[in-house]
């Protein structure tokens, strides 16, 4: 038998391999990318200890994809090689591992000491938070965008310990600022300093510019700014580019607001008999209604659903030499009432520029424009009575008032419609700066800073001819006022031009024992204004057209017009120097000084004042017997004292009186009248800047890896040499010179905690500021200043400032008998029925001296909470604040010259013994009980959720496949709940220096619901 041939059989061998290649092959290929996707990755996560972290959270980079530590610190996820895990715990550095190979991965996280090398902005420089020995408190711009304001101040309500803010609730209107309570008789409001530049407001910036705010409270902050640090500082840094790819943010919002909080006011039947019966007790004849049969709710006629947006566009990019920042803004805002509306159009840039590795040079520019709201008062929409119907449809006019009001109060619509858009305004701001800045010899830097603010505001009035409906009349259509038109208009000017020149020297000795950081600068500020204003009446000729076009002073009749003007300019010089030292990082020293030159006083001799502080803080964790506590990351003791000044006041010139008209003289034949004028007050030869002097003490703690933090403070600041006008004997010419001293204390709390628990993370954070204040002295003993528009706001040594002055009320006068067993009221003859005042100093008589304090405006407590939560990419913030202890003195309805609606409280009023003993009774002949009393204080307490924001932001991998950054989408409700005890639409009422708290009518603060989109790419 003959073998087979070998090559046959090795070709069919050499095609089975091949053919189990090819197989295997196929098979690990298709395995391949089915392996990669369950990989099981673990490990535990410790601290430098290596004690295990609990709640750690894993998160696939990118994905919501993760998982936490447990009790061990363990974890298990599954994920692919190209992943990225990021691994964070509150309080510790943030670590992203790629997972490649890696089957087990064991982190060590470290302590996050950010908040100890938190670098924050404090005028002529920066420093670490933790060299600092005062009171700074930083405000991220995230924090405030977003928010339905057009003054980014607005936002900051309730989020800062020691800093009061009101919101008038008005369409573009400032929030009103006190820093610490009010520190003078002649202004509280607080310096701004906008990228070095130094204002008096920031209403022209844009929110959505704002990089970052510091609030400084602190006089080793506060003493650098010299004659303008003693109401607080804010300063404003607005963004700029950093280094990275050219980015687009396009930020756009919009929505609604209403009011909700309405004044409770009697209807129509409900006023009829009130009034009915007040006619009755006055012994007049009851009205007769049988004409107006109305029920008229003015509120809801003058109020509206308001629309409003905010839009915004950036583009930012930088390389290692250059830099660049543009952004437009645009808002638009109705107002409460009908027929408002405020528009602003914002623009930022900046520019800089590296030449050399040591040299850079930029500028920064703001500007703006903005149509201020025609506004409107709430007044006549609560005084006016609801029988009157709102319109009469027959003769297409708004209906006049029964004759118990229209002779003092108008149709409430008359204003707010026939009225509207007849003041027209524009304001112009064009704010900016530019700067070198030089690196040399290693430690030094200097830097120049020229910078200029100009402000340009117009504005015209027209009055036009109005009418109404009134059937009492002939012909039964009625013309108010003068029945002529009138125009006037104004023209106003500012300018602010400062320059800086400063030199920093920064180091450290001996492998960090010492370090050091001294500042030494001069700088100039010059600021000058005008204002034309002009007026003119139709007169004879003819009437002044209803066209915008033609409300100009050169219409109308020449014979009419009237002018006015003010102007005045001032300038300071200053010199400064600062020195912040720290030995091992941990024993603190901060000093500053400033010597202030200013014209104001160059007619005295007093134009040079120095101003000074030094701060020390003790770093205790940093010493080797506090290391052993773990659970205490950081504790520092800090105390700081100093000196400031003051210079908001009224006049520009103190010490130099303006003259006024005076007696007039006849002499000649013919006789020729020859004016006279004297000086407002005489002038005197010591004046000089009002000077704080201030001190506090405290501490700052990080607790718990640094998600607790804790911080306290008493402070104390006293106000030396009020500039007061002083009293002329007999009616001479008053004086005016350095006689006060008022003193504000309390305490400052603010607390945080911050967690994160796997793909939940939260916050809570509280703050809380308690406020004493009192007049030490002011002039002369008994000695008050009184203000108010029912000289219900005193200022006097002893008492607050512009505390409530009055009568206290013991209740109503219930019988003949009660009256009898009382003291005797020497002010009027009482009855039942009427208020019932008390001996305040026990002599058996009601008289003008038992008047003592009955309120006080400044609230005894501040606070603020907010609480946060997150959960993978979803995020809610609530912001909620609150004042206690501080009073309201209304007086929008204690007045007799028209017969007002009537509060529902009056309801409950005196109809007969035993019926009320709070409510008098009715009856406008009764003066004793319109006097400043008791009866018209009400409780300032409230509690408001300020902010509710909840938003999406999407996932960073799925954008990227649209070629986008990033994407949130947000709703947002503001001033959602208040609870409140007064009767106004708002307890949030501010005001001047000396008479605030007072409830004229106040404006009120709406419901905001906005939506909105943040886009970048």
């Amino acid at each position: 038998m003959r073998p087979k041939p070998l090559q046959p059989i090795l070709l069919r061998e050499r095609i089975s391999w091949l053919r189990n290649i090819l197989t295997l092959t196929c098979l690990l290929l298709t395995a391949s990318p089915l392996l990669a996707q369950v990989k099981t990755v673990t490990g535990t996560v410790t601290d430098i200890q290596n004690e295990p972290l609990i709640g750690v959270s894993v998160v696939v980079q990118g994905t919501a994809t993760g998982t936490v530590t447990g009790l061990d610190g363990g974890y298990s996820i599954s994920v692919v090689p190209e992943n990225v895990l990021e691994f964070s715990y509150v309080g510790m550095k943030p670590q992203n591992i790629t997972v490649g190979l890696q089957n087990v991965i064991n982190v060590v996280l470290k302590d996050d000491s950010q908040m100890l090398a938190e670098t924050v902005v404090i005028g002529y420089g920066s420093a670490k938070k933790r060299d600092l020995t005062g009171s700074i408190t930083n405000i991220k711009g995230d924090e405030i965008a977003n928010k339905p304001a057009t003054n980014p101040l607005s936002s900051l309500q309730g989020k800062i310990a020691g800093v009061q803010i009101v919101n008038s609730g008005r369409a573009g209107a400032d929030p009103e600022i006190r820093v610490r309570g009010t520190n003078s008789i002649n202004g509280y409001k607080p310096l701004y300093i906008v990228d070095g530049l130094f204002n008096d407001n920031i209403n022209f910036l844009n929110p959505e510019d704002i990089e970052s705010m510091e609030i400084l409270k602190d006089p080793s902050s506060l003493a650098i700014f010299g004659v303008r640090g003693a109401n607080g500082v804010i300063i404003i840094t607005t963004k700029k580019a950093k280094e990275g790819q050219t980015l687009v943010n396009i930020n756009t919002s919009f929505g609604w607001k209403s009011v909700v909080d309405k004044i409770g006011l009697t209807n129509a039947s409900q006023f009829k008999e009130l009034y009915n019966e007040q006619l009755t007790n006055e012994g007049a004849t009851p009205f007769n209604f049988n004409n107006w049969n109305a029920n008229t709710n003015w509120q809801d006629a003058i109020f509206q659903t308001a629309f409003l947006t905010n839009n915004n566009i950036s583009i930012t990019g930088a390389s290692p030499k250059h830099s660049f920042y543009l952004g437009v803004g645009y808002a638009y805002e109705q107002g409460n009432i009908r027929h408002e509306k405020f528009s602003k159009v914002t623009i930022n840039a900046s520019n800089e520029y590296k030449i050399t590795d040591n040299l850079k040079v930029g500028f920064q520019f703001n500007g703006a424009r903005m149509l201020p709201t025609d506004a409107k008062e709430v007044l006549d929409a609560i005084r006016a009575t609801p029988v009157a119907p709102i319109f009469n449809d027959e003769y297409g006019l708004y209906t006049a008032l029964p004759e118990f009001q229209k002779a003092q109060i108008n149709n409430p619509m008359v204003k707010v419609d026939l009225q509207a858009n007849t003041n027209k305004a524009e304001n112009y701001r064009a704010s900016g700066s530019i700067y070198g800045e030089l690196n040399f010899l290693k430690y030094f830097t200097a830097r120049a800073t020229f910078s200029m603010d100009y402000a340009s505001d117009n504005g015209r009035l027209y009055m036009p001819i109005l009418k109404v409906y009134d059937p009492t009349v002939s012909g039964n259509i009625a013309t108010l006022g003068t029945g002529k038109t009138e125009v006037s208009q104004f023209k106003q000017n500012e300018t602010k031009v400062q320059s800086d020149y400063v030199l920093t020297y920064q180091n450290s000795f001996k492998e960090g024992t010492h370090n050091l950081t001294a500042t030494v600068g001069f700088t100039t500020y010059y600021n000058s204004l005008s204002r034309l204003d002009a007026a003119r009446k139709q007169g004879v000729g003819l009437v002044i057209p209803y066209d915008p076009d033609k409300w100009f002073v050169s219409i109308g009749d020449a014979a009419t017009a009237t002018n006015g003007s003010t102007q005045w300019e001032r300038s300071t010089v200053s010199m400064l120097g600062r020195v912040i030292y720290n030995y091992k990082g941990k024993y603190l020293f901060n000093g500053s000084f400033r010597r202030d030159g200013s014209s104001a006083f160059s007619y005295t001799g007093n134009e040079w004042q120095n101003f000074y502080s030094v701060g020390a803080g003790w770093l205790m964790s940093e010493e080797e017997f506090m290391k052993g506590i773990k659970w205490l990351d950081m504790l520092k003791i800090k105390g700081s004292w100093g000196t400031l000044g003051n210079q908001n006041l009224d006049t520009a010139y103190p010490a130099e009186p303006l003259l006024k008209n005076a007696y007039s003289a006849v002499f000649g034949s013919p006789s020729i009248i020859y004016p006279g004028y004297q000086l407002a007050y005489l002038p005197n030869p010591d004046l000089r800047w009002e000077k704080v002097e201030a001190w506090e003490a405290g501490f700052e703690a990080n607790m718990l890896r640094n998600r607790l933090h804790f911080e306290g403070v008493y402070y104390k600041k006293n106000t030396k040499d009020l500039l007061a006008s002083i009293p002329g004997i007999s009616g001479t010419i008053p004086g005016i010179g350095n006689l006060g001293e008022i003193q504000n204390s309390g305490v400052e709390l603010a607390a945080t905690w911050r967690d994160q628990i796997g793909n939940w993370g939260y916050s809570v954070s509280a703050n809380l500021t308690t406020i004493n204040n009192k007049v030490k002295s002011l002039v002369q003993e008994g000695y008050s200043i009184i203000a108010g528009d029912k000289s219900q706001s005193y200022t006097e040594a002893g008492y607050p400032i512009g505390f409530f002055y009055g009568y206290k009320v013991d209740g109503i006068y219930q019988n003949q008998a009660e009256i009898s067993a009382s003291p005797t009221n020497t002010l009027a003859t009482v009855t039942p029925g009427d208020l019932k005042f008390a001996d305040v100093n026990g002599d058996g008589k009601i008289t003008p001296a038992d008047r003592t304090k009955i309120g006080d405006p400044t609230p005894d407590v501040t606070y603020g909470m907010s609480l946060g939560l997150s959960y993978k990419n979803w995020d809610l913030a609530v912001d909620m604040m609150g004042q206690g202890g501080n009073q309201i003195f209304r007086t929008w309805d204690n007045y007799n010259f028209a017969q007002f609606n009537y509060l529902d409280q009056r309801l409950d009023r005196w109809h007969g013994e035993g019926t009320s003993n709070s409510q008098p009774l009715l009856n406008t002949k009764h003066s004793i009980n319109s006097f400043n009393s008791e009866y018209f204080i009400e409780s300032g307490s409230f509690f408001r959720i300020r902010n509710v924001q909840l938003a999406y932001s999407f996932d960073k991998t799925l954008l990227a496949k649209i070629r986008l950054q990033a994407l949130k989408l947000y709703v947002n409700a503001q001033n959602l709940k208040t609870w409140k005890h007064n009767t106004g639409f708002t307890p949030e009422l501010g005001g001047s220096a000396i008479a605030f708290g007072v409830d004229n009518g106040s404006y009120p603060v709406p419901a905001i619901y906005t939506f909105g989109i943040n886009l970048t790419f």
